[in-house]
């Protein structure tokens, strides 16, 4: 009578479990940011598309960018475009059209304005957010941004500039910065005045919402009267993750009324 071996069955180690658990994680991330870094990208360029082609239709532009039948819509719905942003420091391809809303939604389709804000030209604080990573990220590089740097909106009427405040001066230094690109009486607001602790650029958590107000770092209702306009964008901090928020101020130095097939020379800038 013949023997069948029985076969030894091999057992698995607690290192080769934790092997197989980290590849699968490693796998699962690697996805994960595929997803992010390209296939929300190109959701996120579809949509932006369509809001920008939506708003060129309501501006009445035809296909040279000229305003033919111009309308203005004070109040926008949420997730339609409204006006379109560019910062020159960043290329000449830097454009895009900034819709109403902060929620995912709103994001997934470009920057997005805080309903509670002003809006661009408006006296306070006209605040965006934008992504940083994926879905268009179009704040991916805020972190580059410098002392005087440019950041144009386009209404349906008018261009209006803003330029960076200083970011890490204070006192004299903070002054003569400042006066690169303000007018005296700005520079003045923002060494010793109301815009003294406003700072071009720094890093807060997600919970400091008082960055959008009027005054960043003042009372969320505070009035409007005699305050600078401002744009604050805000994004994500660090890249891939949301435990803190990048914030950048500028602060109005130009406003011009729009001419069929003038753009100003700001966006000549690099």
């Amino acid at each position: 009578m013949s023997r069948h071996a029985t076969p030894v069955r091999s057992r698995l180690s607690a290192s080769q479990v934790l092997g197989e658990l980290l590849l699968t994680v490693g796998v699962l991330l690697l996805l994960f940011a595929f997803y992010e870094a390209y296939w929300t990208n190109l959701n996120s360029a579809r949509l932006q598309s369509q809001a920008d082609e939506q708003l060129a239709e309501r501006w009445g532009e035809d296909d040279s960018g000229e305003r033919v039948n111009p309308r203005q819509k004070l109040t926008p719905e949420l997730g339609e475009a409204f006006a379109r942003m560019y910062i020159p420091s960043f290329g000449s391809d830097f454009q895009f059209a900034i819709v109403e809303g902060t929620e995912d939604a709103d994001l997934m389709a470009g920057p997005g304005r805080y309903t509670t804000t002003q809006m661009p030209g408006e006296a306070g604080n006209f605040a965006v957010a934008g992504h940083r990573v994926g879905k268009g990220a179009p704040f991916n590089d805020l972190d580059n941004l410098e002392v005087c740097d440019a950041i144009v909106v386009e209404t349906s009427t008018e261009w209006v500039t803003y330029r960076i405040l200083p970011i890490d001066s204070d006192g004299d230094a903070r002054r003569a910065e400042a006066a690169e690109c303000l007018t005296p009486e700005q520079a003045e607001r923002v060494t010793t005045g109301d815009y003294a602790g406003v700072l071009g650029r720094h890093i807060t958590l997600p919970g400091h919402i008082e960055v959008i107000s009027p005054v960043p770092g003042g009372p969320e209702a505070a009035p409007t009267d005699g305050l600078e306009g401002l744009i604050t964008l805000t994004t994500c901090h660090p890249q891939f993750s949301n435990a803190e928020r990048m914030i950048v101020h500028a602060m109005e130095v130009e406003s011009t009324p729009k001419i069929p097939g003038q753009r100003p020379a700001v966006l000549e800038e690099t």
